[in-house]
């Protein structure tokens, strides 16, 4: 194993730490937990939170900022925070206006964040919860405690938070977030493994020769394993099962966001999305916005994940709406 860090069990802190020092300005943070959050804010805004394992920057952590999450408390790689991490961050940053938490959906993280709003609930704060669950790569699977939470993930987040700068109730908040999660789909696949640092080794093994198709971002297994094909074929597969889960129809406006997995590079993500745009103009959509890049990674997994999100009025302005975070402004 190859990496830059000192000792496997201070990575994710070296991280957090690193990313503070580059926005000291703009952040707060409180490294026994984890946590990073605004330093600006408003009292009667509703609070954005989240926090997932980490090794998928530059979710969560580095998309604290105004026009993003207010707040984030990321465990360890791969692991969910902590009960006290979420607590001690809800804590910290609830205001008046509430607390929306957002929360992918993976039964550790569940957990997590279901003690953590009752003991806050306890302490007099209001909470709403949104899981998010866009991955239609799970059919039945073992594994998980349904759908997975993954990039389309960005969207729930830009639109929540979007709506609560422009001053939205929680209960408003948390509906917007509703319908972004019910109209987003996604569809993960990976050429490598990728090396937990604790680990040391590959999560997975997989042949030089072959994919995975609908992995999980934690290593979990896909829908199915085959030979490596033209990009053309790949895409043809992911986009038909995203397509068809909503389903979406001839047009619909959408966004559109071809994720990298951490070691893909950007050039193969913009190879991928002229596949995507082909099959978009073929079925009748029309692409209102594009993200193509690293939003929602493996650590270094070789791979890329497709989102589309099925957008109404009111969406296609709150993705337009200004954020400043860290990296990758949205």
């Amino acid at each position: 194993m190859k990496k830059f860090m000192n000792a496997a069990e201070d990575f994710v802190h070296d991280m957090i730490e690193g990313v503070y020092r580059a926005n000291k300005d703009k952040l707060e943070y409180v490294p026994e937990y984890n946590i990073l959050y605004r330093k600006d804010i408003p009292e009667d805004k509703v609070v954005i939170m989240q926090g997932s394992g980490s090794g998928h920057e530059p979710a969560h952590i580095m998309c604290v900022g105004k026009g993003m999450l207010d707040a984030a408390c990321p465990g360890n790689v791969f692991a969910a925070p902590p009960m006290d991490y979420v607590y001690e961050c809800t804590k910290r940053v609830a205001n008046k206006a509430g607390v929306l938490h957002i929360v992918n959906n993976y039964q550790g993280d569940r957990m997590s964040w279901d003690m953590a709003k009752e003991m806050a609930e306890a302490d007099g704060i209001t909470i709403k919860t949104l899981i998010v669950n866009d991955d239609v790569s799970v059919q039945d699977s073992l594994y998980t405690v349904g759908r997975r939470g993954v990039a389309g993930n960005f969207f729930v987040i830009k639109c929540c938070a979007a709506a609560a700068e422009r001053g939205k109730n929680l209960d408003e908040v948390l509906a917007i977030g509703e319908r972004v999660n019910s109209q987003v789909r996604s569809m993960g696949m990976a050429l490598t493994s990728c090396i937990p640092p604790a680990k040391g080794t590959p999560i997975f093994e997989i042949g030089d020769d072959e994919i995975e198709i609908g992995i999980g971002i934690h290593g979990e297994p896909g829908r199915r394993r085959d030979k490596i094909k033209p990009a053309k074929d790949i895409v043809e597969e992911m986009f038909e099962a995203i397509y068809t889960d909503l389903p979406f129809a001839k047009g619909d406006r959408v966004a559109v966001m071809v994720n990298g997995m951490g070691g893909t590079p950007i050039s193969e993500l913009y190879l991928l999305f002229n596949e995507v745009a082909k099959k978009c103009e073929e079925k009748g959509l029309t692409i209102v916005r594009e993200y193509v890049g690293n939003y929602c990674t493996s650590l270094e997994m070789e791979g890329f994940s497709l989102t589309l999100l099925k957008l109404d009025a009111e969406m296609e302005e709150l993705l337009a709406d200004p954020a400043e975070i860290p990296i990758h402004v949205f």
